[in-house]
């Protein structure tokens, strides 16, 4: 199991290879400049080019994207942000952790709003409580977060006025959030929950890929909950300088997303290792196999 551990992790090192190609590509072939986004349109474009020169921006795509992964190797930290000129590091960092914090508040909510239900509907087969749960769960699971964040702010906070509508002061500020991006989730947890006891053959791999799933919809649901609420997390960093095609803080910041999710698959995978012995054995058949 160790050595699958680490190959696991090993294999971390193509993952963001590939997604720091990928963002570079992607950022290469959008229109716009960071001189242009960042000094306005009425700066003359000899003012622009040198601003975009002096960033580096303007040096051949290989070259860039080279030099970005030699300083990362190198942990000579992710650059400097072209909008702000603060290390990228100390811009992403504490958003990252208020990220991780929602994202972990959801994963809480979810967890206990959907196996309980899941478990009493499957008891409650056939019964009133079945039916509505059972209904619920399809529609919460099919509407889009967004959505249901904008219905939150709507009811809570413009026509009750009971919560606040953005930022993170308080604990009443993290309720709407925490709501949007665990309710599609808990809702899919109920109906697996209450699919697996009633199912009569149980297979482990496909529990395994729910729980992968689950972990990528709430990183995903935390990403639009920050932008929808105000929040400033790691998402929406990156949201408002994709305006100034500010590389350093996006790039950065979808590599650190990439290793969260990859590091929650792995650690969904040993958890059910140790739980289940039967994955243990599978996992160390496959790597002797290899």
């Amino acid at each position: 199991m160790s050595k699958y551990v680490v190959k696991r992790l090993l294999f971390l090192i193509p993952t963001i290879l590939g997604v720091t190609l990928i963002i570079f590509s992607i950022m290469s072939i959008t229109p716009g400049d960071p001189g242009r986004a960042i000094l306005g349109p009425s700066v003359p474009q000899a003012d622009v080019d040198e601003y975009n020169h002096k960033l580096g921006y303007d040096l051949p795509f290989i070259q860039k994207y080279i030099n970005y992964i030699k300083n990362m190797v190198l942990f000579k930290n992710f650059g400097i942000s072209y909008f702000t000129k603060q290390p990228v590091f100390e811009e992403i960092w504490p958003r990252f952790l208020v990220t991780i914090k929602l994202a972990f508040i959801g994963v809480a909510l979810s967890a206990v709003i959907g196996v309980p239900t899941g478990i009493y509907a499957a008891v409650k087969q056939y019964k009133p409580f079945d039916t509505i749960s059972s209904l619920a769960a399809f529609f919460l699971a099919a509407i889009p977060a967004f959505v249901l964040g904008m219905m939150l702010l709507l009811i809570f906070a413009m026509k009750l006025n009971w919560l606040p509508s953005h930022g993170i002061n308080t604990f009443k500020h993290y309720i709407m959030p925490a709501i949007m991006i665990s309710i599609p989730p808990a809702a899919q947890n109920m109906r697996f929950t209450k699919s697996s006891m009633l199912e009569t053959i149980r297979q482990d791999y496909v529990r395994t890929a729910r729980a992968k799933g689950a972990s990528g919809v709430l990183i995903a649901g935390a990403v639009v909950a920050e932008k929808l609420f105000s929040i400033p997390g790691i998402g929406s960093l990156i949201v408002d300088r994709i305006t100034y095609k500010d590389e350093p803080i996006i790039i950065a910041g979808t590599i650190l997303i990439s290793i969260v999710f990859n590091l929650i698959m792995l650690l969904v995978d040993i958890l059910y290792a140790f739980i289940d012995p039967r994955i243990r054995s599978k996992y160390t058949r496959n790597y002797i196999g290899r």
